[in-house]
């Protein structure tokens, strides 16, 4: 795979589905709601007045609130994290993890907190999360490292997926644990460091 490809791909992966007016004002209502309520306290009557809509409008998509909002979160978020067309694996990779720290300082990454805090007491959760947003993200970055492996780029005995835990798992865990921020020069230099661990070694 050519790094054309794998950049193509993610255009085409991240576009937003066609869908009724209805469901756009019900994913923008909840977006709009969780600015001031907490996910934990977020009740569908209350994204069903907001968005103008009755309860079984709401049902006819989504099984409950923690999948509105993983929906909501998922369109949000996706178009801002497609990778950049660079000349260089390595630089798709680090501007893109750079971007993806910067969001996730921000009202998304709060939102995505209680949507993992919430899962913890219900798997599905969690598993509507990585099928909807997780995978979709990983998928994108496994298929520019392997551009990166296919030019020579990058290593070719590098386990693709734990690579991509060791450029992606930093910002996680500062997000969940709160023991450090993720500010700019935290997003600006975690990714160089994991990318060093890419290429081949010389001698």
């Amino acid at each position: 795979m050519t790094l054309a490809t794998a950049l193509a791909h993610d255009k085409r992966s991240s576009g937003r589905p066609r869908c009724l007016v209805a469901r756009q004002s019900i994913l923008d209502a909840t977006v709009r709601l969780l600015e001031s309520t907490p996910l934990q306290n977020l009740a569908i009557e209350c994204i069903a007045r907001a968005a103008g809509v009755g309860k079984a409008t709401i049902y006819r998509w989504w099984p409950n609130k923690a999948a509105i909002v993983i929906d909501a979160f998922f369109e949000q978020v996706v178009p801002k994290t497609t990778f950049e067309r660079t000349p260089t694996a390595a630089e798709a990779i680090e501007r893109q993890a750079a971007r993806m720290a910067r969001i996730l300082s921000g009202p998304q990454g709060r939102i995505v907190a209680q949507i993992i805090a919430e899962g913890q007491s219900d798997p599905a959760v969690l598993e509507h999360f990585r099928s909807v947003f997780l995978r979709n993200r990983r998928g994108a970055a496994r298929a520019i490292i392997q551009a990166g492996m296919d030019s020579g780029e990058f290593r070719q005995d590098i386990d693709i997926e734990l690579i991509i835990d060791l450029i992606y798992g930093p910002m996680w865990y500062r997000l969940m644990v709160g023991h450090q921020p993720l500010n700019r020069e935290f997003a600006e230099t975690f990714s160089r460091l994991a990318i060093a661990a890419l290429k081949p070694v010389a001698g």
